[in-house]
């Protein structure tokens, strides 16, 4: 995920707010990247969840038709997020809440410093 200049960002905020667990990190990369499909080891790798650890969770995310396979290239099997999963949806939902909720806070955070630091003007 993208680094930003004031403090590190690793993951977002569904793993921010729920913890960092590996189902939640590859729930939250799917969400995020939806737009295209994925293999199981490059999301192990971006997720940073060991092939073991991802192999069980991949394979509950497929048989609750949250994750598809799309296609295969060589031996790789291409999985995305499936946006016509009623689940799928309601997550989807969820972390743009999230992400929209958060937005806001640093808005107000903003505000808050650009307020506490104007000079105060004499009459």
């Amino acid at each position: 995920m993208p680094k930003n200049t004031h403090m590190e960002v690793k993951y977002g905020v569904m793993v921010q707010m729920l913890g960092e667990y590996p189902r939640i990190k590859v729930l939250e990369f799917f969400l995020i990247y939806d737009w295209a499909d994925y293999s199981k080891s490059y999301v192990a790798k971006e997720t940073e969840v060991s092939r073991a650890t991802l192999e069980p969770i991949w394979n509950e995310l497929e048989e609750e038709g949250i994750i598809v396979k799309t296609r295969t290239i060589g031996r790789a099997e291409m999985f995305k997020l499936d946006k016509n999963n009623r689940t799928a949806q309601v997550l989807q939902n969820f972390l743009d809440s999230l992400a929209s909720m958060r937005a806001d806070e640093e808005e107000e955070r903003f505000k808050q410093k650009i307020t506490a630091k104007k000079p105060k003007t004499r009459h």
